[in-house]
């Protein structure tokens, strides 16, 4: 998996740290049929990320747990504001038109109609895998009903995987990087950690790329491809 190979370097690359200009929105979806995966700890962590850069940034959750919309609530107010979306209610209709981002926390379990009309709203789509035999399964079956929606096969939207909680140096993570090389049309974008850095920024409302350097810059390197590539033209139709 040449494309996410992890930094072991303290230096965090700035060239994805500098604010870019924004022409339309973007739509940016994270999801997986399959719970428990860290559809909003990406989502969240995005989000924060867009913010601090300086984008407008929106939230939308569309689980009625609300776990993205918790976090919301517990973020500082000196923190780059955040609008938080209930999109398991209202959908889309009050997302602020001037926002420069918009990232959609998909529910879990969405099957058939549900990722249709999801998918429809994005332009871009993150998938989180977590290195077991059960999430592989599942995710294998997400993706087959996924390329079968209209977008997808119109070459509408594109899709990066993210290897989620991973401990390198494992057998498992030897085969989840096999698997998702094998992923058909779908590009594995990042490997991101098992930390506790995410547990303590969520309780306080804020992201990892918004913790001190000292402790976070480890996370801060499994980020940058999946950075990379948002920004990129790779990951945009």
């Amino acid at each position: 998996m040449g494309d996410i190979t992890l930094v072991e370097s303290p230096v965090f690359d700035s060239r994805i740290n500098t604010t870019r200009e924004v022409l339309q929105m973007r739509h940016i979806l994270v999801m997986n049929a399959k719970g428990g995966c860290g559809k909003s700890t990406i989502a969240t962590n995005l989000a924060a990320y867009c913010a601090d850069e300086g984008y407008i940034t929106a939230l939308a959750d569309f689980d009625q747990q609300q776990t993205s919309l918790d976090w919301l609530s517990l973020r500082p107010e000196d923190r780059p504001p955040i609008t938080g979306i209930r999109g398991f209610e209202d959908g889309l209709r009050h997302v602020p038109r001037n926002a420069d981002y918009l990232i959609i926390d998909a529910p879990a379990r969405s099957h058939g109609k549900e990722i249709d009309e999801l998918v429809r709203r994005a332009e871009t789509i993150i998938i989180p895998v977590l290195p077991s035999p059960i999430d592989m399964a599942a995710t294998t079956r997400f993706a087959n009903e996924l390329r079968e929606t209209k977008k997808i096969q119109n070459k509408k939207a594109k899709i990066g995987l993210v290897a989620n909680r991973v401990r390198e140096n494992t057998k498992i993570y030897g085969e989840l990087s096999e698997y998702l090389d094998d992923m058909k049309n779908m590009k594995p974008v990042a490997v991101l950690r098992e930390a506790q850095n995410y547990n303590r920024a969520f309780g306080r409302g804020i992201g990892i790329h918004e913790l001190p350097e000292y402790m976070a810059w480890q996370d801060w390197n499994r980020w940058e491809p999946l950075l990379d590539w948002i920004w990129s033209k790779r990951s945009q139709p």
